[in-house]
């Protein structure tokens, strides 16, 4: 029995002496990774089969493949089988409820975007029933937006002037459109959602703010009753109008109508906020402060006496417009920048919008498949009189309140919204601007977020500083000048932590085989004759190469003095590659110049599990010849015990 357990120890040692030179050919031996083609492939194929698993699929019939397919493409041919009356009630009254606030929201977002009262309800028809078969979102309500029809008013009245030709100012408009939905589908079917990221947070909260009160200084026009009114949207642009129009004509009695109908509607937000139950109140306001004001205007004939009201208001279905998009006149290349910027404003709105009340729910949204979804939604709107919609907070808030339980009630609200369109838009004709003024003016406060941005600051000052550029930007500049500052601050952002990464010194931690930083954790301990450290940066590339290799071999130094001085000498640099994701041709150059110094300097140098795509590139430039197999580890440990048996070869030799 003793000679047995002894043969079992000594077996056991010896498969532990093995296994880190087993461990590193497992690290070394593995299959090259995918082509960029295959990924691009696969990640088309994830879009249209999400789920599915490779070889799981070939063995589906045709037909089975044809409905996975569909059901892909309309969510609504997966979950509508399962679709019940009982849920019909609550949705039938969930869109009710979002139509009375969507009719007046979007002739109001309409007049914001130049364009005739009619095309906001247009917008309110076409997107909300094609996002209804293809959306995933059960919540989302869509429509126009208020930052976007700012965006479209600020940015295509700079190519085309809305009040010298109304026309092509509106052609304009639906060419950017389509290219804001070719941009989103195209962004979803090739799952570049990471794009939408390039506006990080911080600066999204600053330019939505920023926009927020543009908006709110645009509605003094309306207001006030002012009639000549400046085209520009900066603040001080803006106040030199409203002080130039009070010096001259304006009607006082828009500015009491307005004003006394904007205190209603925040009074009902108040009581409704203050008792869940009342959640009707304040999506009722807009519609009931119309109705009123209508009427109130209509048998006073306030229009006689300074009242400005909408007039024409063409009702009817929505109109082709196929005919009216402009892909060959000189305005085409900005319409298509225009068309960029919208879609990621749009998608970065409606997608955070979507996963929000989606957590509340517990299911997840996929935002690839939204972005397929919305820029279908924006293409066919484009084709029917329709510009860019999206996903709207206040208006989804407001269908989550009243207990949608899935898409049919955005359904529902657009056949209302057509059916207010076919019989109820000459009623429309005395509806105070002030009122629409006011309304817009009502939803404001829900943009700008004072409790986000002091968040920000207390945990990232940068990021804050980020937000406050974007804020100013939009507030003192334009739109697209606090769009730009946005961009540029946090690419430099980026760029500054991927220039300048930072490298740790890793310490073992007692009683532990965990190697952490000795700077975050100062009870781990360095190992004699050792030397460990950790890249900090997701790529090794051309940008921080030699910002890595020369801090690397400063830590090199630095250390080799403190071990001289305790009459010890460094023997072994372990570089520990666990972060770096991915490597260019300058990083490997760099880790070349590394080794031949480090060598020269009488060290090994050892580098531990170098990812999928790093290793291959290493052994395709053959550094890993250059350096030796032998060197290469799958953990710090197994690097660890490399130099142990090192020191011991050397002492044995000794």
């Amino acid at each position: 029995m003793e000679l047995q357990q002894l043969d079992m120890d000594g077996g056991a040692a010896i498969n532990a002496a093995a296994a880190p030179s087993e461990r590193s050919k497992w690290l070394l031996n593995s299959p090259d990774p995918p082509a960029p083609w295959r990924e691009i492939f696969s990640s088309i194929k994830e879009t249209v089969f999400p789920g599915r698993r490779k070889g799981k699929q070939q063995q589906l019939p045709r037909t089975n493949r044809a409905l996975v397919f569909m059901q892909a493409l309309f969510p609504i041919l997966k979950w509508g089988k399962y679709y019940k009356v009982s849920m019909f009630k609550n949705d039938l009254l969930a869109g009710l409820t979002l139509a009375s606030l969507c009719i007046p929201q979007s002739i109001g977002y309409a007049t914001l975007a130049n364009m005739d009262p009619q095309y906001g309800l247009y917008t309110s028809v076409v997107p909300p029933l094609i996002y209804a078969v293809m959306g995933s979102s059960r919540e989302i309500a869509i429509g126009p937006v208020a930052v976007v029809s700012l965006l479209l008013s600020a940015m295509v009245s700079k190519v085309v002037d809305p009040t010298s030709d109304a026309v092509a100012y509106r052609r304009t408009v639906f060419t950017v459109t389509f290219f804001t939905g070719f941009f989103q589908g195209l962004f979803g079917l090739f799952r570049l959602g990471f794009l939408v990221d390039f506006l990080s947070h911080a600066a999204l909260v600053g330019f939505i703010s920023g926009a927020a009160i543009v908006i709110g200084l645009q509605q003094l026009k309306g207001l006030l009753g002012i009639s000549h009114f400046t085209s520009k949207t900066d603040v001080l642009s803006v106040f030199t109008a409203v002080l130039k129009a009070l010096h001259h004509q304006w009607y006082p009695l828009n500015a009491v109508l307005g004003c006394s109908f904007l205190i209603f509607i925040l009074i009902t937000r108040f009581l409704g906020q203050r008792n869940k139950k009342l959640f009707w109140l304040p999506a009722m306001a807009p519609l009931l402060s119309v109705v009123l004001s209508t009427l109130i205007v209509y048998l006073t004939e306030a229009d006689k006496h300074g009242i400005k009201i909408v007039k024409h208001f063409k009702g009817g279905l929505n109109p082709i417009s196929l005919h009216q998009l402009n892909f060959a006149g000189p305005h085409v290349g900005e319409a298509a920048k225009i068309g960029l910027i919208c879609a990621l404003i749009a998608l970065t709105e409606a997608i955070a919008v979507g996963r929000s009340f989606a957590s509340m729910k517990g299911y997840h949204l996929d935002g690839n498949k939204e972005m397929v979804a919305m820029g279908f939604m924006n293409i066919i709107g484009s084709l029917t009189s329709c510009y860019t919609a999206t996903g709207s907070f206040s208006r989804t808030a407001v269908n989550y309140s009243a207990g949608c339980e899935t898409v049919i009630s955005n359904i529902v609200m657009a056949i209302t919204v057509l059916i207010c369109l076919l019989f109820f838009t000459k009623l429309l004709y005395y509806t105070p601007l002030a009122i629409l003024a006011s309304i817009i003016l009502s939803a404001l406060p829900g943009l700008i977020d004072l409790n986000e941005a002091y968040n920000i600051w207390k945990v990232d000052k940068l990021d804050f500083m980020v937000c406050l550029g974007a804020f100013f930007g939009v507030l003192f500049g334009s739109v697209e000048i606090g769009l730009l500052v946005a961009v540029v601050m946090s690419f430099g952002k980026i760029i500054v932590s991927s220039i300048k990464p930072s490298t740790e010194v890793l310490g073992i931690l007692p009683g532990t085989d965990l190697f952490c930083n000795i700077l975050q954790y100062p009870m781990a301990n360095k190992l004699p004759g050792i030397l460990i450290t950790r890249i900090n940066s997701g790529t090794f590339c051309f940008a921080n190469a030699s910002f890595i290799r020369e801090r690397i071999l400063r830590c090199v130094t630095d250390e080799n003095n403190i071990e001289e001085s305790t009459k010890g000498r460094l023997q072994m640099l372990i570089l520990d590659m666990t972060n770096v994701m991915n490597i260019d041709t300058s990083g490997i150059h760099a880790l070349e110049e590394l080794h031949k110094k480090v060598t020269a300097r009488g060290l090994e140098l050892a580098m531990v599990n170098p990812r999928w795509q790093v290793v291959t590139k290493m052994k395709a430039a053959k550094f890993i010849e250059k350096i030796g197999a032998g060197w290469i580890f799958l953990s710090i440990s197994d690097a660890v015990d490399a130099s142990i048996h090192l020191k011991m070869n050397g002492l044995n030799t000794c």
